[in-house]
């Protein structure tokens, strides 16, 4: 099916900024996992509102797909054009259009990135807490309700988001939510926009919580023998109330992976990599206890950083840890998969995920957001290699399933997209046919993102 002639009024609409290049059209469609490539048929710009709104109106009237795009850095095919249609790219729409340091909330539009809200935002004395990782669009965070390295002190965006501007399918566009930190008028429609990967509607404007920035930020790192020790360690940490900003996990194949790609020089064992935020003696005592609790499971090598340049580049490192895995294995593309299980329940969960994985053909390295029960696994396969992809997504199934079984969720962060569409019936039962009834009363085209999220849309 061709889409000429939405574009042709979209070319009528934007000029210069209706893009049919090859060069566009290929970097729109292509995933940073396995993925095939699945280009649209056009790239669009737009500068405003308004302008997602006409465009929404010409593609409805011609039953031309949608795809929101921010930064392209989701993991689960997010922004593939299943069906081919116009990929709509928010970079242009990237300012801060109110900030309120007395409130402490910010109005912002979607194409604008974490890290550029951050540094808007240095001499205000307050942050946006929420980091993944990638420099993700704030839009796109919102749409795939990111959580990341930090969630386990300042939540996810569910907790950070306050309010939306949303066009619809049929380009009526709505605010959710207010500045106000509580309602009870009506249908939470923020939470319902938030993680509907842009099958509802397209984020046009965001309403942030802000956060303080603390008065000391202390990291620290060490290693464990075993990875049942470190899970456990963060148990104890959590259930003992002790405040940590970040505490992430990574196994032995992880570590060799940041030493072969970042030349560093970690043992060769699982590791917690941690962040204490406050005042200066609650950072010192804080990181005090935990070095203790460390101990107490065969915790070693505890090392604390103040300097900002040290902290940056023990969390880039981090945020790095994809590519460093997947130089593990040259060449190679990666099912990556997460999922999130109940504290008490995340050391059985790694470590039967773990020994899943020694049982497999393919190197799997496994990391995560440990402090809220979510960790991550990059399958490493040979790109065309039709038996390794199944059996990548063998395992990655089976660890949606042992989620199940211990009370988790088959995602803690990823979301769906087009590559947990199969496990969804398992988590939500006829909870997914209400989501797709939603989906129908919203979007009865079915032109929001099409093949993701929902069954048959």
């Amino acid at each position: 099916m061709t889409f000429d002639a939405a574009i042709a009024e979209l070319t009528n609409l934007l000029g210069d900024r209706c893009s049919r290049s090859k060069s566009d059209l290929d970097t729109h469609g292509a995933s940073e996992t396995h993925f095939p490539p699945l280009p649209p048929d056009a790239v669009v710009w737009p500068d405003n509102t308004g302008e997602v709104s006409q465009i929404v109106k010409i593609c409805g009237t011609h039953g031309c797909p949608i795809i929101p795009y921010g930064e392209g850095t989701s993991l689960e095919g997010h922004t593939s054009a299943l069906r081919g249609g116009v990929t709509i790219n928010m970079s242009r729409m990237n300012k801060v259009l109110r900030l309120d340091p007395g409130d402490m909330d910010a109005d912002v539009q979607p194409g604008l990135t974490r890290e550029e809200l951050n540094r808007d935002l240095r001499a205000t004395g307050l942050f946006f807490p929420v980091d993944p990782g990638a420099n993700a669009s704030l839009g796109g965070m919102a749409a795939t309700r990111a959580s990341g390295t930090t969630a386990v002190r300042y939540g996810n965006m569910r907790e950070n988001v306050l309010g939306l501007e949303v066009v619809l399918a049929d380009g009526r566009i709505i605010t959710t939510g207010s500045r106000a930190r509580k309602s009870s008028a009506g249908y939470d429609l923020t939470a319902l926009m938030l993680g509907s990967e842009g099958t509802l509607g397209v984020i046009t404007r965001l309403t942030l919580r802000l956060s303080g920035q603390p008065e000391a930020i202390s990291a620290a790192i060490c290693s464990f023998e075993r990875m049942s020790d470190a899970v456990e360690a963060v148990q104890q940490v959590i259930q003992m109330g002790i405040p940590m900003a970040r505490i992430e996990f990574v196994d032995t194949d992880t570590a060799r992976a940041f030493n072969l790609y970042a030349g560093m020089d970690f043992p060769e064992k699982p590791h917690l990599l941690l962040e204490f935020h406050g005042s200066e003696r609650a950072v010192a005592e804080d990181a005090k206890r935990f070095g203790e609790i460390a101990r107490d499971f065969g915790g070693a090598g505890f090392e604390t950083a103040t300097r900002t340049e040290d902290r940056n580049a023990l969390w880039t490192m981090r945020h790095k840890a994809y590519y460093a895995c997947l130089a593990l294995k040259p060449g190679a593309t990666a099912v990556v998969t997460d999922i999130c299980v109940p504290i008490s329940r995340l050391a059985l969960a790694v470590e039967e995920t773990r020994a899943d994985i020694a049982k497999s053909s393919l190197p799997g390295p496994i990391l995560g957001h440990v402090g809220d029960g979510n960790f991550h696994a990059v399958l490493l396969i040979e790109p065309g290699n039709a038996a390794e992809l199944a059996e990548a997504k063998e395992l990655a199934a089976r660890m949606s399933a042992r989620a199940l079984r211990l009370g988790g969720t088959i995602t803690g962060e990823h979301g769906i997209g087009m590559g947990k569409l199969a496990q969804m019936p398992d988590e939500h039962g006829e909870g997914w046919d209400v989501m797709g009834e939603i989906k129908r009363a919203l979007d009865p085209a079915g032109i929001l993102n099409p093949g993701k999220l929902i069954r048959g849309n």
